[in-house]
């Protein structure tokens, strides 16, 4: 599993980060995001893209989104 650091950063560089990540990521691997806010409009794209998520929110206020392509 990957790991993408993206809280505290300004749009649409979470976006774009997260998406670079997912264009080199294995077929059967996952992406976990810490991310400072939760972005719906990221949800929309995924899920267009064939990809599944799980987001948290985390004790600290931010989340962490756990991104895999759709079985």
């Amino acid at each position: 599993m990957s790991e993408l650091d993206a809280r505290g950063l300004p749009p649409p560089e979470p976006f774009e980060k997260i998406m670079h990540a997912l264009s080199s990521l294995p077929p059967d691997a996952a992406l976990r995001v810490l991310i400072h806010r939760e972005p719906y409009p990221l949800y929309a794209e995924l899920q267009g893209m064939g990809y599944a998520w799980q987001t948290s929110a985390l004790p600290d206020g931010h989340f962490a989104i756990l991104i895999e392509r759709a079985k």
